[in-house]
Protein backbone atom coordinates (compact mmCIF):
# COMPACT_ATOMS: atom_id res chain seq x y z
CA UNK A 1 0.00 0.00 0.00
CA UNK A 2 2.65 2.36 0.82
CA UNK A 3 4.84 1.46 -1.99
CA UNK A 4 1.27 2.42 -4.48
CA UNK A 5 0.96 5.65 -2.22
CA UNK A 6 4.74 6.29 -3.36
CA UNK A 7 3.94 5.65 -7.00
CA UNK A 8 0.97 7.93 -7.23
CA UNK A 9 2.85 11.01 -5.56
CA UNK A 10 5.88 10.65 -7.81
CA UNK A 11 3.61 10.12 -10.95
CA UNK A 12 1.30 13.35 -9.98
CA UNK A 13 5.03 14.69 -9.24
CA UNK A 14 6.20 14.07 -12.86
CA UNK A 15 2.87 15.40 -14.28
CA UNK A 16 3.58 18.62 -12.72
CA UNK A 17 7.23 18.75 -13.85
CA UNK A 18 5.92 18.01 -16.82
CA UNK A 19 3.71 20.70 -17.19
CA UNK A 20 5.39 23.40 -15.64
CA UNK A 21 8.49 22.09 -18.18
CA UNK A 22 5.74 22.33 -21.17
CA UNK A 23 3.99 25.81 -20.39
CA UNK A 24 5.30 29.06 -20.73
CA UNK A 25 3.92 30.59 -17.64
CA UNK A 26 2.74 28.33 -14.59
CA UNK A 27 1.84 30.36 -12.12
CA UNK A 28 0.61 28.11 -8.77
CA UNK A 29 -0.90 29.76 -6.15
CA UNK A 30 -1.82 28.75 -2.57
CA UNK A 31 -3.81 31.13 -0.18
CA UNK A 32 -5.14 30.57 3.06
CA UNK A 33 -8.63 32.16 3.87
CA UNK A 34 -9.32 32.24 0.35
CA UNK A 35 -12.96 30.96 -0.81
CA UNK A 36 -13.16 28.30 -4.33
CA UNK A 37 -14.30 30.02 -7.16
CA UNK A 38 -12.42 31.87 -10.28
CA UNK A 39 -9.50 33.98 -10.07
CA UNK A 40 -9.29 36.81 -12.80
CA UNK A 41 -5.47 37.67 -14.15
CA UNK A 42 -5.98 41.27 -14.54
CA UNK A 43 -3.17 42.90 -16.31
CA UNK A 44 -2.49 46.52 -17.07
CA UNK A 45 -1.82 48.43 -20.46
CA UNK A 46 -0.56 51.89 -19.25
CA UNK A 47 -4.67 53.19 -18.37
CA UNK A 48 -6.22 50.31 -19.42
CA UNK A 49 -6.86 47.06 -17.26
CA UNK A 50 -7.96 44.06 -19.22
CA UNK A 51 -8.44 40.15 -18.53
CA UNK A 52 -5.67 38.00 -19.37
CA UNK A 53 -6.41 35.09 -18.39
CA UNK A 54 -8.31 32.89 -15.11
CA UNK A 55 -7.82 29.94 -12.98
CA UNK A 56 -10.66 27.90 -11.13
CA UNK A 57 -9.90 27.92 -7.27
CA UNK A 58 -10.43 24.81 -5.49
CA UNK A 59 -11.87 24.79 -1.35
CA UNK A 60 -8.60 25.08 -0.43
CA UNK A 61 -7.52 27.96 -1.48
CA UNK A 62 -5.00 26.69 -4.36
CA UNK A 63 -5.07 27.22 -8.06
CA UNK A 64 -2.57 27.34 -11.25
CA UNK A 65 -2.53 29.00 -13.61
CA UNK A 66 -0.94 27.92 -16.87
CA UNK A 67 -0.59 28.96 -20.25
CA UNK A 68 1.45 28.21 -23.59
CA UNK A 69 1.98 32.02 -24.54
CA UNK A 70 3.65 33.86 -21.97
CA UNK A 71 2.68 36.93 -20.85
CA UNK A 72 3.54 40.41 -21.26
CA UNK A 73 5.99 41.74 -18.75
CA UNK A 74 5.04 44.09 -16.37
CA UNK A 75 2.55 44.61 -13.67
CA UNK A 76 -0.84 42.24 -12.88
CA UNK A 77 -2.94 41.40 -10.33
CA UNK A 78 -5.76 38.44 -9.52
CA UNK A 79 -9.08 39.63 -8.86
CA UNK A 80 -10.55 36.90 -6.15
CA UNK A 81 -14.01 35.85 -4.79
CA UNK A 82 -15.19 38.16 -2.04
CA UNK A 83 -13.40 40.83 -4.28
CA UNK A 84 -9.72 40.51 -2.89
CA UNK A 85 -7.35 40.69 -4.78
CA UNK A 86 -3.06 40.58 -4.61
CA UNK A 87 -0.59 42.50 -6.91
CA UNK A 88 2.33 41.20 -8.69
CA UNK A 89 5.22 41.43 -11.59
CA UNK A 90 6.35 39.49 -14.35
CA UNK A 91 9.06 39.76 -16.11
CA UNK A 92 11.10 36.70 -18.28
CA UNK A 93 10.72 34.65 -15.07
CA UNK A 94 6.91 33.64 -15.70
CA UNK A 95 7.10 29.90 -13.80
CA UNK A 96 7.05 30.71 -9.36
CA UNK A 97 4.95 29.92 -6.34
CA UNK A 98 2.77 32.17 -4.43
CA UNK A 99 2.10 31.05 -0.68
CA UNK A 100 0.05 33.69 1.82
CA UNK A 101 -2.67 34.57 4.15
CA UNK A 102 -5.24 36.46 1.53
CA UNK A 103 -6.07 38.23 5.04
CA UNK A 104 -2.46 39.06 6.22
CA UNK A 105 -1.03 40.45 2.94
CA UNK A 106 1.79 41.48 2.30
CA UNK A 107 3.28 40.03 5.37
CA UNK A 108 2.28 36.49 4.82
CA UNK A 109 3.52 36.29 1.09
CA UNK A 110 5.93 33.38 0.35
CA UNK A 111 7.74 34.12 -3.48
CA UNK A 112 9.64 31.12 -4.83
CA UNK A 113 10.85 31.53 -8.38
CA UNK A 114 10.32 35.48 -9.40
CA UNK A 115 13.05 38.21 -7.90
CA UNK A 116 10.27 41.24 -9.07
CA UNK A 117 7.32 39.83 -6.56
CA UNK A 118 9.65 39.17 -4.42
CA UNK A 119 11.09 42.89 -4.12
CA UNK A 120 7.88 44.14 -4.55
CA UNK A 121 6.64 42.40 -1.32
CA UNK A 122 10.18 43.10 0.36
CA UNK A 123 9.14 46.71 -0.39
CA UNK A 124 5.77 45.92 0.91
CA UNK A 125 6.67 44.50 3.91
CA UNK A 126 9.12 47.53 5.03
CA UNK A 127 6.41 50.43 4.28
CA UNK A 128 3.15 47.79 6.24
CA UNK A 129 6.06 47.77 9.13
CA UNK A 130 6.34 51.68 9.08
CA UNK A 131 3.26 52.73 8.26
CA UNK A 132 1.42 53.21 11.86
CA UNK A 133 3.77 55.39 13.02
CA UNK A 134 4.10 57.14 10.31
CA UNK A 135 0.62 58.09 10.04
CA UNK A 136 0.51 58.85 13.99
CA UNK A 137 3.57 61.04 13.01
CA UNK A 138 1.41 62.20 10.52
CA UNK A 139 -1.15 63.34 12.25
CA UNK A 140 0.48 64.88 15.11
CA UNK A 141 2.00 67.31 12.13
CA UNK A 142 -1.13 67.56 10.91
CA UNK A 143 -3.16 68.24 14.42
CA UNK A 144 0.33 70.41 15.61
CA UNK A 145 1.56 74.14 15.63
CA UNK A 146 4.69 75.34 13.71
CA UNK A 147 7.25 76.46 16.07
CA UNK A 148 6.45 74.02 19.03
CA UNK A 149 8.47 71.12 20.46
CA UNK A 150 6.08 68.66 20.13
CA UNK A 151 5.45 69.76 16.00
CA UNK A 152 9.69 69.51 15.42
CA UNK A 153 10.28 66.07 17.06
CA UNK A 154 7.12 65.35 14.94
CA UNK A 155 8.75 66.48 12.00
CA UNK A 156 11.88 65.17 12.68
CA UNK A 157 10.87 61.63 13.02
CA UNK A 158 9.17 61.59 9.60
CA UNK A 159 12.00 63.22 8.17
CA UNK A 160 13.97 59.89 9.08
CA UNK A 161 11.29 57.71 8.16
CA UNK A 162 11.33 58.64 5.00
CA UNK A 163 14.83 58.81 5.04
CA UNK A 164 14.86 55.00 5.70
CA UNK A 165 11.83 54.43 3.16
CA UNK A 166 14.45 55.74 0.77
CA UNK A 167 17.52 54.06 2.33
CA UNK A 168 15.45 50.96 1.63
CA UNK A 169 14.99 51.35 -2.01
CA UNK A 170 18.03 52.55 -3.18
CA UNK A 171 19.54 49.43 -1.57
CA UNK A 172 17.08 47.31 -3.61
CA UNK A 173 17.79 49.66 -6.57
CA UNK A 174 21.90 49.00 -5.91
CA UNK A 175 21.27 45.34 -6.22
CA UNK A 176 19.63 44.75 -9.01
CA UNK A 177 19.35 47.68 -11.42
CA UNK A 178 17.77 46.28 -14.04
CA UNK A 179 14.62 44.67 -12.73
CA UNK A 180 11.53 45.72 -13.76
CA UNK A 181 11.16 46.56 -10.12
CA UNK A 182 13.43 48.76 -10.11
CA UNK A 183 12.41 50.50 -13.47
CA UNK A 184 8.62 50.47 -11.93
CA UNK A 185 9.87 52.42 -8.51
CA UNK A 186 12.28 54.66 -9.69
CA UNK A 187 9.66 55.82 -12.64
CA UNK A 188 6.67 56.35 -10.20
CA UNK A 189 9.51 58.46 -7.95
CA UNK A 190 8.12 62.13 -8.10
CA UNK A 191 10.75 65.19 -8.27
CA UNK A 192 11.90 66.96 -5.12
CA UNK A 193 9.66 70.27 -4.63
CA UNK A 194 12.47 72.70 -4.07
CA UNK A 195 12.81 75.23 -1.55
CA UNK A 196 12.97 78.24 -3.99
CA UNK A 197 12.69 81.58 -2.70
CA UNK A 198 11.95 85.48 -4.41
CA UNK A 199 14.38 88.01 -3.57
CA UNK A 200 12.02 89.25 -1.24
CA UNK A 201 12.04 85.84 1.17
CA UNK A 202 8.72 84.94 -0.77
CA UNK A 203 8.24 81.18 -2.05
CA UNK A 204 8.97 81.15 -5.61
CA UNK A 205 5.95 79.07 -6.81
CA UNK A 206 5.96 79.81 -10.15
CA UNK A 207 9.90 77.81 -9.99
CA UNK A 208 8.77 75.48 -8.26
CA UNK A 209 6.00 74.32 -10.93
CA UNK A 210 8.51 75.31 -13.69
CA UNK A 211 11.23 72.87 -12.05
CA UNK A 212 9.06 70.07 -11.07
CA UNK A 213 7.66 70.22 -14.43
CA UNK A 214 11.34 69.88 -16.55
CA UNK A 215 12.16 66.65 -14.09
CA UNK A 216 8.57 65.47 -14.40
CA UNK A 217 10.15 62.41 -16.50
CA UNK A 218 13.47 62.30 -15.38
CA UNK A 219 12.71 58.44 -13.45
CA UNK A 220 11.40 56.72 -16.50
CA UNK A 221 13.38 54.86 -18.62
CA UNK A 222 11.94 55.46 -21.97
CA UNK A 223 13.93 52.36 -23.49
CA UNK A 224 11.96 49.97 -21.50
CA UNK A 225 9.19 48.88 -22.76
CA UNK A 226 7.67 47.31 -19.58
CA UNK A 227 6.86 49.92 -18.24
CA UNK A 228 4.17 50.48 -20.32
CA UNK A 229 2.39 47.34 -19.04
CA UNK A 230 2.47 48.90 -15.73
CA UNK A 231 -0.25 51.80 -14.04
CA UNK A 232 2.57 54.25 -13.68
CA UNK A 233 2.90 55.62 -17.51
CA UNK A 234 -0.38 56.13 -17.61
CA UNK A 235 -0.80 57.97 -13.94
CA UNK A 236 2.30 60.15 -14.72
CA UNK A 237 0.60 60.98 -18.36
CA UNK A 238 -2.30 62.04 -17.14
CA UNK A 239 -1.11 63.92 -14.04
CA UNK A 240 1.37 65.67 -16.19
CA UNK A 241 -1.35 66.53 -19.12
CA UNK A 242 -4.34 66.96 -17.42
CA UNK A 243 -2.64 68.46 -13.64
CA UNK A 244 0.56 69.86 -14.24
CA UNK A 245 -0.28 71.61 -17.45
CA UNK A 246 -2.60 74.77 -17.55
CA UNK A 247 -5.89 73.51 -19.56
CA UNK A 248 -5.44 76.29 -22.17
CA UNK A 249 -5.14 74.96 -25.61
CA UNK A 250 -1.38 77.00 -26.24
CA UNK A 251 -0.29 75.53 -22.99
CA UNK A 252 -1.66 71.94 -24.02
CA UNK A 253 -0.56 72.20 -27.31
CA UNK A 254 3.28 73.82 -26.22
CA UNK A 255 3.74 70.56 -23.65
CA UNK A 256 1.76 67.62 -25.65
CA UNK A 257 4.47 69.18 -28.65
CA UNK A 258 6.88 68.65 -27.04
CA UNK A 259 6.81 65.34 -24.94
CA UNK A 260 5.51 63.66 -27.87
CA UNK A 261 8.85 64.45 -29.78
CA UNK A 262 10.72 63.61 -26.77
CA UNK A 263 9.38 59.82 -27.12
CA UNK A 264 9.37 59.68 -31.05
CA UNK A 265 12.46 57.56 -31.12
CA UNK A 266 10.80 55.29 -28.34
CA UNK A 267 7.66 53.93 -30.73
CA UNK A 268 6.16 51.95 -28.06
CA UNK A 269 6.03 55.18 -26.06
CA UNK A 270 5.58 57.49 -29.08
CA UNK A 271 2.50 55.74 -30.31
CA UNK A 272 0.77 55.71 -26.46
CA UNK A 273 1.18 59.31 -26.27
CA UNK A 274 0.21 60.67 -29.14
CA UNK A 275 -2.98 58.72 -29.33
CA UNK A 276 -4.03 59.16 -25.20
CA UNK A 277 -3.63 63.03 -25.84
CA UNK A 278 -5.27 63.72 -29.10
CA UNK A 279 -8.20 61.27 -27.79
CA UNK A 280 -8.44 63.29 -24.71
CA UNK A 281 -8.96 66.58 -26.47
CA UNK A 282 -10.55 65.22 -29.27
CA UNK A 283 -14.11 66.86 -29.71
CA UNK A 284 -17.12 66.42 -27.63
CA UNK A 285 -14.54 64.40 -25.49
CA UNK A 286 -12.97 67.48 -23.49
CA UNK A 287 -14.45 70.21 -21.74
CA UNK A 288 -11.65 72.28 -22.59
CA UNK A 289 -12.97 75.34 -24.41
CA UNK A 290 -11.30 74.83 -28.56
CA UNK A 291 -9.63 71.31 -27.01
CA UNK A 292 -9.97 70.75 -30.64
CA UNK A 293 -6.74 73.02 -31.12
CA UNK A 294 -5.05 70.21 -29.62
CA UNK A 295 -6.26 67.42 -31.23
CA UNK A 296 -5.97 69.28 -34.63
CA UNK A 297 -1.94 70.24 -33.53
CA UNK A 298 -1.52 66.42 -32.90
CA UNK A 299 -3.12 64.76 -35.71
CA UNK A 300 -1.46 67.30 -38.60
CA UNK A 301 1.53 66.69 -36.97
CA UNK A 302 1.72 63.14 -35.79
CA UNK A 303 -0.42 61.35 -37.27
CA UNK A 304 1.10 61.09 -41.02
CA UNK A 305 1.74 58.07 -43.13
CA UNK A 306 5.68 59.40 -42.54
CA UNK A 307 5.54 58.52 -38.44
CA UNK A 308 2.37 56.32 -37.42
CA UNK A 309 3.60 53.82 -37.78
CA UNK A 310 0.26 52.05 -36.60
CA UNK A 311 -2.51 52.70 -38.65
CA UNK A 312 -3.26 52.42 -42.57
CA UNK A 313 -2.33 55.23 -44.76
CA UNK A 314 -6.74 55.23 -45.31
CA UNK A 315 -7.36 55.61 -42.03
CA UNK A 316 -4.65 58.26 -41.75
CA UNK A 317 -6.06 60.04 -44.48
CA UNK A 318 -9.57 59.94 -43.02
CA UNK A 319 -7.40 61.24 -39.78
CA UNK A 320 -6.02 64.28 -41.54
CA UNK A 321 -9.25 65.61 -43.62
CA UNK A 322 -11.18 65.53 -40.16
CA UNK A 323 -8.71 67.60 -38.60
CA UNK A 324 -8.54 69.81 -41.70
CA UNK A 325 -12.46 70.25 -41.41
CA UNK A 326 -11.65 71.49 -37.62
CA UNK A 327 -9.24 73.83 -38.31
CA UNK A 328 -10.77 76.85 -39.72
CA UNK A 329 -12.96 76.96 -36.88
CA UNK A 330 -10.06 77.11 -33.88
CA UNK A 331 -10.61 80.05 -31.70
CA UNK A 332 -8.37 82.94 -32.82
CA UNK A 333 -8.54 82.36 -36.70
CA UNK A 334 -11.19 84.53 -38.47
CA UNK A 335 -14.49 83.31 -38.57
CA UNK A 336 -15.44 81.79 -42.36
CA UNK A 337 -18.04 83.55 -44.02
CA UNK A 338 -21.32 81.48 -44.17
CA UNK A 339 -24.08 82.36 -47.18
CA UNK A 340 -26.87 81.02 -47.52
CA UNK A 341 -31.11 80.79 -47.78
CA UNK A 342 -33.02 82.06 -45.63
CA UNK A 343 -36.61 80.57 -44.96
CA UNK A 344 -38.05 83.00 -47.33
CA UNK A 345 -35.59 82.36 -49.38
CA UNK A 346 -33.28 85.08 -49.35
CA UNK A 347 -29.31 85.00 -48.97
CA UNK A 348 -27.86 85.69 -45.98
CA UNK A 349 -24.41 85.67 -44.94
CA UNK A 350 -22.84 86.80 -41.70
CA UNK A 351 -20.11 89.12 -43.10
CA UNK A 352 -23.29 91.60 -43.95
CA UNK A 353 -23.82 91.79 -40.89
CA UNK A 354 -22.96 95.00 -38.91
CA UNK A 355 -23.12 94.61 -35.07
CA UNK A 356 -19.91 94.61 -33.67
CA UNK A 357 -20.74 90.75 -31.72
CA UNK A 358 -21.94 87.91 -33.62
CA UNK A 359 -23.01 84.53 -31.93
CA UNK A 360 -23.22 81.64 -34.22
CA UNK A 361 -25.70 78.84 -33.90
CA UNK A 362 -25.89 75.97 -35.09
CA UNK A 363 -28.67 73.63 -34.21
CA UNK A 364 -30.77 70.61 -35.85
CA UNK A 365 -34.32 70.84 -35.28
CA UNK A 366 -35.11 67.18 -33.79
CA UNK A 367 -32.33 67.50 -31.22
CA UNK A 368 -33.60 67.84 -27.76
CA UNK A 369 -30.67 70.02 -26.37
CA UNK A 370 -31.12 72.30 -28.99
CA UNK A 371 -35.18 72.86 -28.60
CA UNK A 372 -33.89 73.03 -24.64
CA UNK A 373 -31.38 75.87 -25.54
CA UNK A 374 -33.59 77.65 -28.27
CA UNK A 375 -35.79 79.97 -26.19
CA UNK A 376 -33.20 80.65 -23.80
CA UNK A 377 -31.36 82.03 -26.93
CA UNK A 378 -34.14 83.77 -28.09
CA UNK A 379 -34.38 85.42 -24.80
CA UNK A 380 -30.36 86.22 -24.80
CA UNK A 381 -31.07 87.51 -28.63
CA UNK A 382 -33.90 89.99 -26.73
CA UNK A 383 -31.76 91.38 -24.44
CA UNK A 384 -28.69 91.81 -26.55
CA UNK A 385 -30.36 93.11 -30.29
CA UNK A 386 -30.39 96.77 -29.37
CA UNK A 387 -26.97 96.55 -27.62
CA UNK A 388 -24.74 95.52 -29.99
CA UNK A 389 -25.29 91.77 -31.16
CA UNK A 390 -26.50 89.65 -33.56
CA UNK A 391 -27.37 85.90 -33.71
CA UNK A 392 -26.94 84.33 -36.81
CA UNK A 393 -28.67 80.83 -36.98
CA UNK A 394 -27.39 78.15 -39.01
CA UNK A 395 -29.76 74.61 -39.09
CA UNK A 396 -27.90 71.10 -39.82
CA UNK A 397 -29.21 67.81 -40.62
CA UNK A 398 -32.62 68.75 -41.41
CA UNK A 399 -35.21 68.87 -43.76
CA UNK A 400 -36.88 72.37 -45.25
CA UNK A 401 -40.23 71.81 -44.02
CA UNK A 402 -38.50 70.33 -40.55
CA UNK A 403 -36.45 73.34 -40.36
CA UNK A 404 -39.55 75.84 -41.38
CA UNK A 405 -41.72 74.40 -38.53
CA UNK A 406 -38.97 74.59 -36.20
CA UNK A 407 -38.50 78.18 -36.72
CA UNK A 408 -42.50 78.50 -36.14
CA UNK A 409 -42.41 77.08 -32.98
CA UNK A 410 -39.71 78.63 -31.77
CA UNK A 411 -40.78 81.96 -32.84
CA UNK A 412 -36.79 83.07 -33.66
CA UNK A 413 -36.83 86.81 -34.67
CA UNK A 414 -32.75 86.56 -35.73
CA UNK A 415 -31.10 85.23 -39.22
CA UNK A 416 -31.38 81.58 -39.96
CA UNK A 417 -30.55 79.83 -42.82
CA UNK A 418 -30.60 76.28 -44.46
CA UNK A 419 -28.40 74.77 -47.05
CA UNK A 420 -29.48 71.27 -47.35
CA UNK A 421 -26.66 70.34 -49.39
CA UNK A 422 -24.04 71.54 -46.45
CA UNK A 423 -21.97 72.97 -49.04
CA UNK A 424 -22.15 76.70 -47.16
CA UNK A 425 -21.06 75.42 -43.98
CA UNK A 426 -18.58 72.49 -45.14
CA UNK A 427 -14.99 72.86 -43.31
CA UNK A 428 -15.79 76.07 -41.81
CA UNK A 429 -17.51 76.16 -38.54
CA UNK A 430 -17.52 72.42 -37.18
CA UNK A 431 -20.15 71.19 -35.69
CA UNK A 432 -19.76 67.50 -34.11
CA UNK A 433 -22.97 67.47 -31.69
CA UNK A 434 -25.37 70.24 -31.74
CA UNK A 435 -26.01 72.72 -30.71
CA UNK A 436 -22.56 74.54 -31.51
CA UNK A 437 -21.94 78.29 -30.07
CA UNK A 438 -19.81 80.94 -31.66
CA UNK A 439 -18.82 84.37 -30.80
CA UNK A 440 -16.89 86.33 -33.21
CA UNK A 441 -15.56 90.09 -32.37
CA UNK A 442 -15.60 92.99 -33.96
CA UNK A 443 -12.89 92.05 -36.11
CA UNK A 444 -14.25 88.46 -36.58
CA UNK A 445 -12.33 86.65 -34.93
CA UNK A 446 -13.49 83.78 -33.26
CA UNK A 447 -13.16 84.23 -29.43
CA UNK A 448 -15.36 81.46 -27.92
CA UNK A 449 -16.84 78.26 -28.37
CA UNK A 450 -18.59 74.94 -27.09
CA UNK A 451 -20.54 77.16 -24.90
CA UNK A 452 -24.00 77.12 -23.51
CA UNK A 453 -26.70 79.69 -23.97
CA UNK A 454 -26.18 80.52 -20.06
CA UNK A 455 -22.37 81.66 -20.63
CA UNK A 456 -22.91 83.99 -23.51
CA UNK A 457 -24.18 87.19 -21.65
CA UNK A 458 -20.77 86.98 -19.94
CA UNK A 459 -18.62 86.04 -22.81
CA UNK A 460 -20.44 89.33 -24.84
CA UNK A 461 -19.77 91.11 -21.80
CA UNK A 462 -16.22 90.56 -21.83
CA UNK A 463 -16.12 90.97 -25.21
CA UNK A 464 -17.31 94.80 -24.87
CA UNK A 465 -15.00 95.72 -22.28
CA UNK A 466 -12.47 95.16 -24.66
CA UNK A 467 -13.71 97.36 -27.05
CA UNK A 468 -13.76 99.72 -24.67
Amino acid sequence: MRLLSLIVFLFVAIIRLHAQTADSVYIDVTMQGLAAGKAKLIGTYCDQNYLADSAVIDAGGHFVLRRNKSLPPGYYYFLLPGNKSFSFLIDRDQKFSLKGNINDLPNSMEVNGSLNTDLLYRNFRFQSQQDPELNRVNETIRRGTPGTPEYAQAKARQDQLMADRKAHLDELYRQFPDALFTKFKIAGQNPDWPDFKKPNGDTDTARQVQYYRAHFWDGVDFKDERLLYTPVIGNKLRRYIKELTPQHPDSLIKVSDALIRQVMPHKPYFKFFANWIAGQYENTKSTVMDGEAVYVHIIQNFFTPELAFWDKPESLEKLQKHAWEMEASLMGRKGPDVAAPNQYGQMKSIYEIKAPIIVIFMYSPDCEHCQEQSPKLEQFYQRWKNRGVEVFGIAVNTTDKEWKDFLVKQGFSFTNVFDPSNRAIYAKYFVDITPELYVLNKDRTIVAKNLNVDQLDTVVEREFRKMK
